[in-house]
């Protein structure tokens, strides 16, 4: 009789701790949006929200204005996670006109408040930043990108922020749009603080196989996600992200998925797409 209570118990405990560990495992979803929208994604049932650098930690502006910011999300029943829109267009990455001096301010400002904020990922995507100019080598700019980034590793690395790279598809730069350039300048930093964003949407516009995640899934910490036609969001169009999933699955991916779309109607949209989203997490 012991022994089948036992048994029992043991059925119990395997049950529950499965379940646990499934619940655990499951991909947190996040919405790129501003603070003014917070609650709407709160009670959207997201895990948190991701606005932008520019708007929520205003580098370019004084500490009072950040500060007013801080206090608009405190008490908040879901934090703010990550970061995108880093850098502005009118500060340049590459080229002849680039001003590592100046970004490495607003960074080194950006991260400060990043991590007073809870914040633990910004995203490197900034398509107008890091344009290579007509005329200027493409090799050149690579360089150019990887010593500012070879700089700002140890200031991310000072403030505790993860910094990803984004490849973006060509109709928004034309430098790093692909996985594997995003890798390698990676490599050639060679910094725990300075890795890459996989885009579902950038993927699909630019053809890029989901078997690119498994290939460099080494590098991947953080990820996004709309539909390809529109940057619609999830489940708007129906599009198929199953085989982006898989491949997330098969490289243990333990990061975080946001959600950044282009919005008819916010507030009517957002509930049903972190819906979507969920639903795609738990299917794949």
């Amino acid at each position: 009789m012991k022994n089948k209570i036992f048994g029992l118990c043991l059925i119990l405990f395997s049950f529950l701790f499965l379940s646990f560990y499934h619940v655990m495992r499951k991909l947190k979803v996040g919405v790129c949006s501003g603070i003014e929208n917070m609650d709407v994604v709160i009670n959207s049932g997201a895990d948190y929200l991701e606005p932008g650098v520019q708007s929520f930690l205003v580098p370019a502006e004084p500490e009072s204005k950040f500060l007013d910011n801080l206090a608009k999300i405190k008490g908040k029943s879901i934090s703010i996670y990550a970061c995108n829109s880093f850098i502005p267009g009118s500060m340049k990455s590459v080229g002849q006109e680039a001003c590592h001096d100046s970004i490495l301010k607003f960074a080194e400002t950006a991260f400060r408040r990043a991590k007073k904020s809870g914040i633990k990922v910004i995203v490197f995507g900034s398509g107008g930043s890091r344009k290579i100019p007509d005329g200027f080598s493409k090799e050149d700019a690579k360089k150019q990108f990887t010593d500012l980034l070879k700089k700002m590793a140890p200031l991310a690395k000072k403030y505790g922020i993860m910094v990803v790279i984004e490849p973006l598809n060509k109709g928004e730069t034309n430098f790093i749009n692909s996985l594997a350039e995003a890798a390698e300048i990676s490599t050639l930093v060679h910094d725990d603080n300075i890795q890459i964003l996989a885009d579902f949407y950038h993927m699909m516009r630019e053809n890029e196989s989901a078997d690119e995640i498994i290939k460099y899934g080494a590098y991947i910490r953080h990820c996004h996600i709309a539909e390809k036609e529109k940057r619609t969001p999830p489940g708007t169009m129906g599009d198929d992200f199953s085989s982006y999933f898989i491949a997330l699955k098969k490289i243990d991916y333990k990061g975080r998925i946001s959600i950044e779309a282009n919005w008819d109607k916010f507030e009517l949209q957002v509930k049903g797409a972190v819906a979507a989203l969920q639903g795609i997490i738990q299917k794949n």
